[in-house]
């Protein structure tokens, strides 16, 4: 009998490993972004997609997938399903990379942590789910926050709102496809390819543009922007093959945890008390949320 436990703990220890390093490489790659914060956010998405999908196309002729991919294309719902989640992943990438070169990086950390009530909201609203008292108290002090971060900036919060409602409606299509994320991520990059293209060319016909201004480090950390996407997304789906959901909940606090360090503590934005009054407010939630949903798994257990 000791020999499939062992197995079983060895299988969650790499799962642990591979999310931790994928939810490391995603927060810490707010500096990647920040270090070509001169340049302008739509073209920085063109060559993202762009190299992404040259490198995922790559990868998917090289592991000869190509026929079997284009056989589950040909089901026109997944097609469409695909399509939708990759103009979704557009807009949540967009956004991002857009708060980051704006130095708006701590409003990303507001919409990660969003997220996980987003989804309790989407379960409700879209999956008929029942709410507990606990995720009452986590939506109210969620909408608690927008009303303090409102009228403390005077303006809606759009970007951690767009951020996190684009990345709860990615999740939700994810979560109904049938692809894995290797295939899924390669159609949705493919899908976008061409107006990614477009994004390049718009941008190169600018004074400013990367092809005009670019110094030669600059160009090497553009041309590893596919890189930089893949990886991490590849090694959290190592992750989610074998870590139960309810340790990905956890190890996901990690993005937004060093966004949140990172805006504060190494690009000096303001912390406000109006602001930390809506981080409190979600955090208060999300954490009555975690313990919540550990004390129920361990009671299934």
């Amino acid at each position: 009998m000791s020999a499939p436990e062992s197995s079983d703990h060895g299988t969650e220890r790499s799962g642990v490993f591979w999310g931790i390093s994928a939810y490391l490489l995603w927060g810490l790659v707010t500096i990647y972004w920040k270090a070509l914060k001169h340049f302008n956010a739509f073209e920085l998405i063109g060559y993202r997609i762009t190299t992404s999908a040259l490198l995922m196309g790559a990868w998917l002729v090289s592991r000869g997938q190509t026929r079997s991919l284009l056989a589950k294309l040909r089901n026109r719902a997944v097609l469409v399903r695909i399509t939708i989640g990759a103009i979704v992943l557009s807009i949540n990438w967009t956004t991002y990379v857009w708060a980051v070169v704006h130095g708006r990086v701590m409003e990303t950390a507001l919409g990660y942590f969003m997220t996980p009530i987003g989804l309790t909201l989407l379960g409700v609203m879209v999956l008929h789910e029942h709410l507990r008292i606990v995720q009452k108290v986590a939506l109210a002090l969620a909408v608690a926050a927008m009303v303090v971060l409102t009228v403390g900036y005077g303006q809606f919060p759009w970007v951690s709102l767009l951020i996190a409602s684009s990345w709860v409606t990615y999740s939700y299509l994810k979560k109904q496809g049938t692809l894995n994320a290797f295939e899924s991520l390669t159609t949705e990059t493919l899908i976008l390819f061409i107006p990614a293209v477009g994004l390049v060319v718009w941008g190169s016909t600018r004074a400013e543009s990367i092809i005009n201004t670019a110094t030669s480090t600059e160009w090497i950390l553009v041309a590893l922007t596919g890189i930089v996407t893949a990886v991490p997304l590849l090694m959290f789906a190592l992750a989610a093959k074998r870590l139960p959901l309810s340790v990905l909940a956890l190890v996901q606090y990690i993005v937004p945890t060093i966004n949140f360090l990172l805006g504060w503590l190494v690009y000096n934005e303001t912390l406000t008390l109006v602001r930390v009054a809506g981080f409190v407010l979600v955090w208060i939630g999300l954490i009555a949320v975690t313990i919540d949903s550990m004390n129920r798994a361990l009671l299934a257990s």
